[in-house]
């Protein structure tokens, strides 16, 4: 199998080197901890992006060289900017932590710790096929290389809380502040004929509604809180029944009518690209630049591919929720290889998630299924 539209030939290499080189690195006791099979399914699809077990080997059991050349993976599959927001959103585990009175568990230590985030090699970056992931809270990345080519980068989950956090003199740190911006910015924009298109309910759903599942398929509702977690029982039980409750009044508050209307299913809901003006699909366009431009140039190519021309037409933008700032909102960009989902309802509108997914090609499926078709 030969590189396809999809596929990133100069990024993998340069992430096969950083891998190789973090890899070498390590002693056999943290090599172990950092490498699993590849393709590895069930264990690399599943993924989350609450402070949980991500698996792998975290940069809190790693030395300080093993730590730089894990972040030098990491740069390798990010652009310097979406370097600079996963950095941001990283840092903010202080800023959290202090929110919250520096909690620590005995036997997991600081439940904010800005080092708790870890790399998993899946296979040998040598090979023809093989992944990697990094992931903590808020932060959860996902590429998949096939035939030397980076085949995919999804999903890619950033989120902050605090979305918004003050500095001195005025200014702000908001890590993931254009997905915010240019979004409030479309839908304040729509007619009314439009906004009705676009607008799912007048309350946002609790979290984002795909959630941490590794298949996108049926019609889906927000994934209970169970399953966003992964041990240790110490860390999940203190909050897990507060989230079940928030979850319960939530759905009780929105009814089964909004319910029904925000669920996510293969068949896009919102105001279609063909109904914006070429003010509106510019801003669209530009959002869509904010999500895919936290990856490296060719990989943002191959995503952006995905969403031009004829595909653009197949693009719509669905809103639910308050369109004034600090108030709690949600909106959804879905295409046929798109799904572009952002939440911003915790914390009084202070605390988002966003998360860009393929619903076709996540974690490499449908490429990886053709190699394997034509290999075997």
């Amino acid at each position: 199998m030969t590189p396809t539209a999809g596929t990133v030939p100069g990024t993998a290499a340069t992430m096969a080197g950083a891998a190789g080189r973090f890899l070498e690195s390590l002693d056999d006791g943290r090599r172990q901890q950092a490498v699993a099979d590849f393709p590895g399914e069930p264990e690399r699809t599943r993924w989350f992006y609450n402070p949980s077990d991500h698996g792998g080997l975290t940069l809190t059991d790693c030395s300080s060289v093993q730590r730089v050349a894990a972040l030098q993976l990491l740069a390798t599959g990010l652009s310097p900017a979406g370097y600079n927001v996963a950095a941001a959103i990283m840092g903010n585990e202080l800023i959290l932590e202090r929110l919250e009175d520096w909690p620590v568990l005995p036997g997991w230590g600081r439940v904010r710790d800005p080092l708790r985030y870890a790399v998993t090699i899946f296979g040998n970056p040598r090979s023809a096929g093989w992944a990697w992931r990094f992931a903590g809270h808020h932060l959860s990345l996902h590429y998949t290389i096939i035939d030397g080519a980076l085949a995919a980068a999804t999903p890619s989950f950033f989120g902050a809380d605090p979305a918004e956090a003050p500095l001195p003199g005025g200014g702000t740190l908001r890590p993931c502040a254009a997905l915010e911006d240019l979004g409030r910015e479309l839908v304040r924009s729509l007619d009314e004929g439009q906004l009705a298109a676009a607008l799912l309910a007048g309350q946002a759903p609790p979290d984002i509604v795909t959630g941490n599942r590794p298949v996108l398929e049926g019609r889906l509702w927000v994934v209970p809180p169970r399953e966003r977690f992964r041990g240790p029982d110490k860390l999940i039980r203190p909050v897990l029944g507060g989230l079940e409750a928030r979850l319960a009044a939530d759905e009780r508050a929105l009814g089964p009518a909004a319910i029904e209307a925000l669920s996510w299913s293969p068949t896009p809901a919102g105001v279609p690209w063909a109904r914006l003006r070429p003010d509106q699909q510019e801003i669209l366009t530009a959002l869509l630049g904010a999500w895919l431009h936290r990856l490296p140039d060719d990989a943002a190519e191959a995503e952006q591919a995905k969403v031009t021309g004829p595909a653009a037409g197949q693009l719509h933008f669905a809103w639910a929720g308050r369109t004034e700032p600090r108030q709690p909102h949600y909106y959804r960009v879905q295409g046929p290889r798109l799904l572009a989902e952002y939440d911003n309802t915790q914390r009084g509108g202070n605390h988002i998630h966003s998360v860009w997914r393929d619903p076709h090609g996540d974690f490499g499926r449908d490429l990886l299924a053709e190699h394997y078709a034509i290999s075997h």
